[in-house]
C-alpha cells in the first residue's frame, strides 16, 4: 500500500468510535463455501489478526459492499442481484441471497435494525432482511431503461438513491413502508448524456445535505434536501476526482474512490462541506479497480469490480482493506 499526504498537518485522524457510515449460478453455488481469507492479516480493532483481502465467488461481478456495527461486509453482484455476506474475522462467506434473472446489486447499505438497502440498477431499489437474504420490498424507482440507480445512502428517514443517467435523486422511506420521493437536481448540475453522472453519495457532516460524486467529469456536489438544488464543492488541492465512485465520510473526512485510477482520494470537508481539500491519497498493488468502501474499526474494505478483466464466470474476484 501506497499512503501520500500532501496536506497531513490539515488531515484529522478518524475516530475509532466514529459511527459506521455508512451471473452464473452455478459458479456461486460452487463458490458458497468460499475459503478463509490470505495469509496477509494485520491487527484489527478488537484485537487479534484478521486477513485483509478474501476471496469472493467466481464470476460474482462485485461492486457494492456495505458493513453494519458487527464483522460482516455485504456485497452485491452486478451478474444476477445475489448477496454475498463475509466474516471479516475470517475472510469466509458465503451466499445469503442467490439472485434472480434481471435482477442487479450494485450500491448497498445496512441499517441498524437490519434491513440491507441496494441499488438495483434497472430503475429499482430493494430492501433484504440482511440475516436472511429474504426481500422484503421492491421499489421501482424509474422506468427500467434510460436509468442506472447505482449507489445508496442513509439519511434522516430514508434511503436516497442515485441514478447515474438521470439528473434526480430517490427517497425510499427507512422501513417496509412509505412513498418514494423524487428529487430532482438543479443548481450547479449539468447532466450530460451517454456517461455515468451521478454515482456515489453520503450525508454531510451535520446530516442536513447529501454530498454526490459526477464520475464524468470528476466534480462533487452538495444537494440540498428540500429543494434538490446542488452547489459545486471547491476542490483544493486537487483538479477533480474523475471516476469517482463510491464514497466513505467519516466526521469531516471524505474518502472517495476513484476506480479506474486504483486509487482513494482523502479530503478534509469545511464546516458546511463547500469546501473540500486534499490531505492524502491512498493506493494498493491488491487494487483491481475497487469501486466501493465500507468502514469496521481502523479499516476500510473494498471490492475490487476488476472492469477491465474478462467479465465471465470463471473470473475470480476478491475484497481487499486498507488501513485508515
Amino acid at each position: 500500500m501506497t499512503r501520500s499526504h500532501p496536506h497531513a498537518h490539515s488531515l484529522p485522524h478518524p475516530s475509532r468510535r466514529a459511527l459506521l457510515g455508512g451471473a452464473a449460478l452455478t459458479a456461486f453455488a460452487v463458490a458458497t463455501g468460499a475459503g478463509a481469507g490470505t495469509a496477509n492479516a494485520a491487527t484489527a480493532t478488537g484485537g487479534g489478526t484478521w486477513p485483509t483481502e478474501f476471496p469472493l465467488p467466481d464470476g460474482f461481478l462485485p461492486e457494492g459492499i456495505a458493513i453494519g456495527r458487527k464483522p460482516y461486509a455485504y456485497m452485491g453482484s452486478r451478474a444476477n442481484g445475489a448477496l454475498f455476506r463475509t466474516d471479516l474475522r475470517t475472510g469466509e462467506g458465503r451466499i445469503l441471497f442467490a439472485g434472480g434473472t434481471g435482477l442487479v446489486a450494485v450500491g448497498l447499505k445496512l441499517d441498524h435494525d437490519g434491513l440491507l438497502y441496494v441499488a438495483g440498477n434497472t430503475g429499482v431499489a430493494r430492501t433484504h432482511d440482511s440475516r436472511t437474504g429474504e426481500v422484503v420490498a421492491t421499489h421501482q424507482l424509474t422506468e427500467p431503461t434510460g436509468h442506472f440507480i447505482n449507489d445508496v445512502t442513509l439519511l434522516g428517514d430514508r434511503a436516497w438513491f442515485t441514478d447515474s443517467r438521470a439528473a434526480a435523486l430517490y427517497g425510499v422511506p427507512r422501513g417496509r413502508a412509505g412513498t418514494v420521493r423524487t428529487l430532482p437536481l438543479t443548481g450547479d448540475w449539468v447532466q450530460l448524456p451517454d456517461v455515468n453522472n451521478a454515482n456515489g453519495v453520503v450525508g454531510t457532516p451535520d446530516g442536513r445535505a447529501l454530498i454526490v460524486v459526477k464520475s464524468t467529469p470528476g466534480e462533487l456536489h452538495n444537494v440540498n434536501l428540500r429543494t434538490g438544488h446542488t452547489t459545486k464543492i471547491t476542490l483544493v488541492g486537487a483538479t477533480d476526482v474523475v471516476n469517482g465512485d463510491g464514497l466513505f465520510r467519516t466526521g469531516r473526512t471524505l474518502y472517495v474512490v476513484q476506480n479506474r485510477l486504483n486509487l482513494i482520494s482523502v479530503f478534509h470537508l469545511d464546516a458546511k462541506a463547500t469546501t473540500a481539500t486534499l490531505t492524502g491519497t491512498i493506493t494498493d498493488p491488491r487494487f483491481d479497480i475497487p469501486t466501493t468502501a465500507a468502514r469496521f474499526g481502523n479499516r476500510l474494505y473494498l471490492v475490487n469490480a476488476r472492469f477491465t478483466s474478462p467479465q465471465t464466470p470463471e473470473t475470480t474476484f476478491t475484497g481487499v482493506a486498507v488501513p485508515i
